[in-house]
């Protein structure tokens, strides 16, 4: 059932079993849904480009408890960046994921500096490098780099970008390897054997030119990477001409589809850049004798579902690896309430995480008109308990949505150093709450995946349950 409020919900509840039912039907209900959304934070390090990507800190722990840490592909990615690798190891595309803030995301649609958007854009500047002098980069400059690379946005505050070096064809490779597979990087790679022993490097200095132009930021482009295009093999412009006939388009999908369900309860993902950097695709010659780009094809038959799920699984490994973070739905509760309520109305809220906005006095009465914002998984109950804690002196508010809002909660953190240990005690690796601490990211993360039937990192699996403990203390 879709209803406008509670109280519209529980009179669509009552017709349905009392009118429709005439009571011949038992009815089980849940709770009501609540929607969240996913998304991502800063590094604390993030403003310098080379430093993060360089640093070769230990991976967050959501990549390495379950049941995250079964995503599939999260081996190849690290610190938001990630190497799709498609299925048969025919072609790899590397990607990346930042926060994209409401103001940037705003100035983009309008093609124009938005208020307030110039540190924002200056702080997605130095993240993705939109400029090789940092000294020289502007907030008009940023935002024309990010116009010049926006592929598509959607309706949640997502965006693709596609790096200019990659548009350009300088991080655009061909591998040409006599299995017809990219390289994969030596701790990836599958056993050895004596047969491997000549081909296990095909792919490596195609693998790190890739690497080297990704480190340019989006528009790092300089005089000699254009005599080293103007250079390039026939190999390499041949897989340039795959990646933009072939494979972007489903990139593209790819996008909407990770965009649709995240990796922490497959609930949509808001305010999001995804940033296309490279491509290597595995290509063979054909038996010709000419010397153009439709000498060389794809080894291996990429397919558009190939391509889309290749991306989808890169993005949501790279997600996982950044700072996770949900974002919640807030609701504008207006009420009004006497002087001898104010005291129960704003404990009620402030245990529900409820701000209040403004209060004013209604002319010739003694009621204060109350405007607060609620989110909305605290807001069912709100109106008995309000009437009930209050004695009558509040009336029942009128909720209406306002707007989705991150919920600035770590929901993986733990305490590490000595002393967070001291002030919040040992804590289980499995994302036990024995700490007492109120983590309402976790719980519901936790309570959406039980909803969903997914599979939740506090269930504990029993071996043997049906086993008769037969233990006995003797003392």
């Amino acid at each position: 059932l879709a209803c406008l409020g509670e109280i519209h919900l529980e009179r669509s509840i009552l017709d349905l079993e009392t009118v429709y039912c005439d009571h011949e039907i038992k009815l089980r209900i849940s709770d009501p849904i609540t929607s969240f959304c996913e998304t991502t934070t800063w590094f604390e390090n993030e403003d310098d480009f080379d430093a993060v990507f360089n640093d070769k800190s230990p991976p967050l722990r959501q990549s390495t408890i379950p049941p995250y840490c079964y995503e599939e592909g999260l081996s190849y990615a690290n610190r938001g960046r990630c190497r799709a690798v498609l299925s048969g190891r025919g072609a790899a595309i590397g990607i990346r994921a930042v926060p994209l803030p409401r103001l940037v995301y705003e100035s983009l649609q309008n093609k124009k500096l938005v208020d307030g958007s110039e540190d924002e854009l200056l702080m997605i500047g130095n993240a993705l490098k939109c400029n090789a002098d940092d000294s020289a980069l502007t907030a008009q400059s940023v935002l024309d780099a990010l116009l010049k690379s926006l592929c598509a946005f959607d309706a949640n505050g997502n965006a693709l970008l596609e790096s200019n070096v990659l548009t350009m064809g300088y991080s655009a490779k061909a591998v040409q390897s006599s299995n017809g597979e990219i390289y994969i990087p030596r701790k990836e790679e599958r056993p050895k054997g004596d047969e491997e022993e000549a081909t296990i490097f095909e792919g490596m200095d195609e693998y790190n030119s890739t690497q080297k132009y990704i480190r340019k930021g989006l528009v790092g482009s300089t005089p000699e990477d254009s005599t080293a295009v103007v250079n390039s093999s026939a190999a390499d412009l041949a897989a340039l001409d795959i990646w933009k006939q072939d494979m972007r388009g489903s990139a593209l999908a790819g996008f909407q589809l990770a965009m649709r369900a995240g990796p922490l309860c497959e609930e949509p993902v808001r305010r999001v850049a995804v940033i296309l950097e490279s491509v290597e695709i595995a290509v063979t010659k054909r038996p010709s004798e000419s010397d153009n780009p439709k000498q060389y094809r794809a080894a291996k038959d990429i397919t558009g579902g190939i391509v889309v799920a290749a991306l989808r699984s890169g993005i949501r490994c790279a997600l996982l690896t950044r700072p996770a973070r949900l974002v919640e739905g807030h609701l504008r509760l207006t009420l009004h309430s006497s002087l001898a309520g104010l005291g129960s109305l704003h404990a009620v809220l402030s245990k529900r995480r409820g701000k209040v906005v403004t209060d004013t006095m209604v002319d010739g009465t003694d009621l204060i008109r109350i405007t607060a914002t609620i989110p909305q998984a605290e807001s069912f109950g709100l109106a008995p308990e309000l009437l009930k804690k209050s004695s009558g002196e509040v009336t029942a508010p009128e909720l209406v949505f306002s707007r989705w809002e991150v919920l600035d909660e770590d929901p993986f953190w733990i305490p590490t150093t000595e002393e967070e240990r001291e002030d919040y005690g040992e804590i289980l690796m499995n994302g036990d709450l024995s700490t007492g601490l109120d983590n309402n990211a976790l719980k519901y993360i936790r309570m959406v995946r039980s909803r969903k039937g997914l599979m939740v990192d506090s269930s504990k699996i029993v071996v043997a349950a049906e086993k008769q403990r037969t233990l006995s203390r003797k003392k």
